[in-house]
């Protein structure tokens, strides 16, 4: 792929659509492009993860293991970033990947990309504005199932305090 068409693909990766052209240039000019045929890993569960995967090409299958072997997750596609977190701290790789024919990507090493925020600080903000927002979110969305778990544990008192006292 040219560098014109790196650009491209990274812009429409939501974590990097802040980013000005001339950003994208130098991290797509300093990220590394792979190639990867049918059934080759490009990596494995556990393993220690160094930075996020963007697919420019092709289709990824994310594969967890369970008893039987491994289980087909999800299939991801070209405009897609594997390893979001690992851009930012240190983590392991939640499942494997293999390629389903073949497949390109972009390889944006974590050291990488926390040059690029310590470059450019407005990046570094928005970045923490964005996941801010993430996180609300899912706060919002499990505060429910909180309510719901301390109204059981309630009922399970209750229950509890009812079978004591007719044990007595």
């Amino acid at each position: 792929m040219s560098l014109a068409q790196d650009i491209a693909v990274l812009r429409q990766i939501p974590m990097l659509s802040d980013f000005q052209d001339d950003q994208l240039r130098l991290l797509a000019f300093s990220a590394e492009s792979m190639d990867y045929h049918d059934g080759q890993r490009l990596f494995e569960e556990n393993e220690r993860a160094d930075g996020g995967l963007v697919i420019t090409n092709g289709t990824v299958v994310l594969l967890k293991k369970n008893e039987d072997g491994f289980e087909e997750i999800d299939r991801v596609g070209a405009g897609t970033l594997i390893g979001q977190t690992a851009l930012l701290t240190e983590c392991r790789r939640p499942c494997r990947a293999d390629a389903v024919g073949t497949v390109s990507i972009i390889r944006i090493r974590r050291a990488l990309f926390k040059r690029m925020i310590q470059e450019y600080p407005e990046l570094a903000r928005r970045l923490f504005e964005q996941h801010s927002l993430k996180y609300r979110a899912t706060i919002a969305a499990l505060r429910p199932i909180g309510d719901k778990m301390a109204e059981l544990e309630q009922l399970n008192a209750e229950r509890r305090l009812q079978d004591d006292a007719k044990g007595e």
